[in-house]
């Protein structure tokens, strides 16, 4: 509590503090704004139907607004792809590499481009789901679009446009005025607005018997220890030593200190799970839409709770945690840089043994990375499909959770640490993820 009232006494940071719970809460007053021509309890009972698809992943990160097809039903996932685009862009062309090395007014472009590409994608997201769902029906066969036709598909690509476009500049005005990633804190807040549902639906399965009693504590223990587990993994850093030789510039002496490079377990993030997250619930989707036998069989064997589907999962995890390693961070230009510096790892030659020595360090991280990402995010289907549990207590949503909370809680503290207060640990400072 003495860091709740530290935070208090700060003006500024009240300010932020302030800001950013004042636009959570206009973001999830849109979230409640429904979109024209939409029958609202036949696409409920559409999605409580298809919860394992893409559509309830994309409902997850929407915070329940594609469930209820509200102004903000894209959500800000097309500001995230737009993202992820323009960063492996920017690895294969070199206009945009160039740009990244510009410094602010480069970043400014960049993200100038990004905002581009997101209208872009939701123009486009927002023309297909309008499409789907004139030829959808819920589950006793009522139509889930009130009249369908030209002026349906344009109204929702305008309504659906509109709500991404000010989702993501309620995102960079918490970024700005507000504390931390206002981006991730959306996503954060759609998260967690639904866990109060999801708690209160284990409630009722212990009331009809289908969870037994006696499970409940085991579930709470699990769930603390994940969360325990994920902390420790995303603030876990393996530091190589940098030492600095001396430089002597006229009279005075330079360099001779001693540094580290950090580099993170999971240097990756959550972007590997929701890849492979998407990538798996593709067969799922299209079994929903297709009726066709054999397309009935490969969706019923990729299904959660299949040994092709964690098999296909884990490999996936793998593949996009070396993958965004490999285009994100080069061992070649930090070694180039350390030998620009005058800096050497001990006992490692400058140049390419020092490149060579930093790779070999990032694959074997990597490989402890991906293989926590996967125990967390396999973790939620074991217990779903072996123990009914009905909601998760890992995968990307808690990854996510988190992640935002341990990066909010570190911005806030660096307020409090530069305005000579003690922070919210007395035994140390919150080491962020970053």
């Amino acid at each position: 509590m003495s860091g709740l009232a530290s935070a208090a006494n700060i003006p500024e940071l009240r300010r932020r503090i302030v800001f950013t719970l004042l636009m959570l809460l206009v973001y999830r007053i849109g979230v409640q704004i429904p979109t024209p021509g939409i029958n609202g309890e036949a696409l409920a009972a559409f999605f409580q139907q298809n919860a394992g698809t893409l559509f309830g992943m994309f409902n997850m990160f929407s915070g329940g607004a594609l469930e209820n097809f509200s102004i903000f039903a894209l959500g800000i996932m097309p500001y995230i792809s737009a993202s992820i685009i323009i960063q492996l862009l920017t690895v294969v062309v070199p206009q945009l590499e160039q740009l990244s090395k510009e410094g602010e007014q480069g970043r400014r472009k960049i993200t100038q481009y990004t905002r581009y590409g997101t209208v872009g994608l939701s123009i486009i997201q927002s023309m297909f789901i309008a499409s789907g769902l004139e030829g959808m029906a819920g589950p006793n066969g009522e139509a889930i679009v009130l009249q369908a036709g030209l002026q349906f598909k344009l109204m929702t690509m305008l309504t659906l446009t509109s709500g991404t476009a000010f989702i993501m500049w309620l995102g960079e005005q918490m970024t700005e005025r507000g504390i931390g990633n206002g981006i991730s804190l959306i996503i954060f807040a759609g998260i967690v607005a639904r866990m109060p549902a999801a708690v209160g639906n284990t409630i009722q399965l212990v009331k009809a018997g289908e969870l037994a009693i006696i499970f409940i504590p085991f579930l709470v223990i699990m769930m603390i220890a994940i969360v325990a587990f994920i902390i420790f993994a995303e603030t876990s850093q393996r530091r190589i030593p940098i030492q600095y030789a001396k430089r002597v510039i006229g009279r005075r002496v330079y360099g001779g200190q001693t540094s580290h490079l950090p580099l993170k377990i999971n240097i990756a993030g959550v972007i590997p799970p929701i890849f492979a997250s998407s990538i798996m619930m593709f067969p799922a989707t299209i079994g929903t839409f297709i009726q066709i036998d054999w397309v009935q069989r490969v969706s019923a064997a990729l299904s959660p709770g299949t040994i092709y589907y964690y098999i296909l999962f884990v490999g996936f995890i793998v593949f996009f945690c070396f993958f965004y390693a490999a285009v994100t961070f080069k061992p070649d230009d930090v070694a180039e840089n350390l030998k620009k510096n005058g800096g050497f790892i001990p006992g490692i030659r400058p140049g390419k043994k020092t490149s060579e020595f930093i790779d070999r360090v990032l694959t074997r991280l990597t490989v402890i990375g991906a293989t926590y990402l996967s125990a967390v995010c396999v973790m939620p289907t074991l217990l779903i499909s072996k123990f009914n549990v009905p909601f998760y207590f890992g995968g990307t949503a808690l990854l996510i959770v988190v992640g935002v909370a341990i990066d909010t809680i570190s911005q806030i503290e660096s307020h409090l640490v530069m305005r000579n207060y003690e922070g919210f640990m007395k035994a140390g400072r919150i080491r962020g993820r970053r």
